[in-house]
């Protein structure tokens, strides 16, 4: 009932996170349906972003210019480094306008059940930034999974013989969160963590 190729963008569509088989048919169809609106345009994007962009080789961020539009930025502290796993943890830090640092993108997080050794990491990357005279701290923002918490243990030892300060991010109970619906884990965290008001 359906054309090959229909079929083929479809199943290519399923792939994507957050799209399953029922999701891509109904953007495929919606695309079919718009094709000079939609189709069209998104296949020109597709080809434009395809050609252009490219990962930064100071901090790892995906960008059309290298260094990244992050890394150029003269307003951006270079004193201190946000280490985090992926770019779309960059990408969440960023959509709070708070922090104003330069960033290392890992790549991931080490992973003896995966086979993910710090030499399939930018860690050492990490730590030659680490020892440039600006550099005064490293904000080691992985997340707070065993893998997450194991690279971030392995990121600390490694700068241990540096003079720089290492810090973690804060954990606990969320803005707007009420106690009963946390989970051990997080409450745990936040008593731990606690601090002077």
């Amino acid at each position: 009932m359906i054309s090959p190729e229909i079929d083929r963008l479809i199943q290519f569509l399923s792939k994507l996170p957050g799209l399953g088989p029922r999701s891509a048919r109904r953007a495929v169809l919606a695309l079919i349906r718009k094709r000079e609106t939609l189709l069209l345009p998104l296949v020109k994007i597709l080809g434009d972003t395809a050609n252009l962009i490219q990962n930064c080789t100071t901090c790892g961020n995906i960008d059309s210019r290298n260094p990244c539009s992050i890394c150029l930025d003269p307003t951006r502290d270079k004193s201190l480094i946000c280490v985090v796993e992926d770019v779309s943890d960059l990408w969440a830090l960023e959509r709070t306008h708070v922090y104003k640092g330069g960033y290392h993108v890992l790549g991931g997080t080490l992973s003896a059940l995966d086979g993910i050794t710090p030499e399939d990491l930018s860690i050492s990357e990490l730590v030659m930034r680490a020892n440039e005279p600006e550099v005064k701290e490293i904000i080691l923002a992985t997340s707070l999974t065993v893998e997450g918490q194991t690279t971030a243990h392995y990121i600390a030892d490694r700068l241990d013989e540096s003079v720089l300060s290492i810090s973690g991010l804060a954990h606990g109970v969320p803005v707007g969160g009420e106690l009963d619906y946390l989970d051990d884990g997080t409450l745990s965290a936040a008593l731990k963590q606690r601090r002077p008001i």
